[in-house]
């Protein structure tokens, strides 16, 4: 059986203080009825997602958009259907937003987003809203106070809110006890930590989630982490997207998309096969290789959760 294509636009609606976002509940009388999802719906012919997204919103919210940009495409396999959702994240819009159709309308926290029922396909789209748009990898540094004084600096001036914790050259004693620090200041700041390792290593440290190299990422058969902790990995390939979506990691990183100088044998990937990977990878993705904070738009553009990157956050 061939099944139908829908290609369905929605927006992550954002409050003015970054805090909330706008859900609608779905007619109990329709497909998944009663469950919270971000408004939206169907292009109509020759529309673009974006201006089925104005129509949409105005019809069903009564508001007017401003500035949106590219937040995800995730496609979702239905028994019957396959689902193209075109999600745009409303930075600024005009006008009060209602049900005008009827629908529930609720602005919730973000933290509170878990405890709503989504449709399935919904699900990759809470991943990405939560998320910011920088992600800083910690570099090399062996003196305790220099590594803590680099770390606040990027959380306090640049407002870095996701971490990892890469640190090779330390043992596990050593990147135990720095664990523990850098918790302690991301927690202060608001911020999440990731450590680069084994998922045990949330046994001993409470931080929010785990990030597996690439190989580690291809010997894993399922996703083994606590409740509510965070997995992400490293990915180079289609083959290692497809892994990670088959285990159930929550976002990727993916590179090298320019050469970099650690790893100058290594050829790019590029923007045109990067977006190409992207579109397939149905879950947040980072940039990473030779990122800056110049590159964030465009890397927004071609699908990219944001840019990943330890050289530019890591003064």
């Amino acid at each position: 059986m061939v099944k139908r294509r829908v290609h369905v636009a929605a927006a992550a609606i954002i409050s003015a203080d970054g805090r909330e976002v706008l859900l609608a509940r779905r007619p109990s009388n329709v497909d998944h009825g009663g469950l919270w999802e971000f408004p939206g719906g169907k292009l109509a012919p020759y529309e673009t997602g974006l201006e089925a997204l104005k129509r949409e919103l105005h019809e069903e919210l009564g508001v007017e958009i401003r500035r949106a940009q590219p937040l995800i495409r995730i496609h979702h396999e239905y028994s019957d259907k396959h689902i193209l959702l075109d999600v745009w994240q409303v930075h600024d819009f005009a006008g009060e937003p209602f049900g005008r159709e009827g629908q529930a309308v609720r602005w919730v926290p973000m933290d509170e987003l878990v405890n709503y029922p989504f449709p399935a396909a919904n699900l990759p789209i809470l991943r990405a809203v939560m998320l910011p748009t920088e992600y800083l990898i910690t570099g090399e540094e062996a003196n305790e106070a220099r590594f803590i004084e680099r770390l606040a600096r990027a959380l306090d001036e640049d407002g870095v809110r996701l971490v990892q914790l890469r640190a090779k050259s330390l043992d596990e004693a050593d990147y135990l006890k720095r664990a523990e620090q850098a918790l302690a200041l991301c927690h202060e700041r608001g911020a999440r930590l990731m450590l680069n390792g084994e998922p045990s290593l949330l046994e001993v440290v409470a931080a929010d989630g785990i990030h597996l190299t690439s190989d580690r990422l291809m010997s894993l058969e399922r996703r083994a982490l606590p409740e509510g902790k965070w997995l992400s990995a490293s990915t180079h390939d289609l083959r290692q997207l497809d892994h990670a979506r088959r285990i159930g990691c929550d976002f990727v990183t993916l590179s090298p998309l320019r050469t970099t100088p650690s790893h100058p044998e290594v050829a790019p990937i590029g923007w045109h096969d990067f977006q190409q990977l992207v579109e397939r990878a149905g879950m947040p993705v980072f940039a990473l290789g030779g990122m800056t904070r110049f590159d964030a738009h465009h890397a927004r553009a071609v699908g990219a959760q944001g840019i990943a990157s330890i050289r530019d956050f890591w003064k």
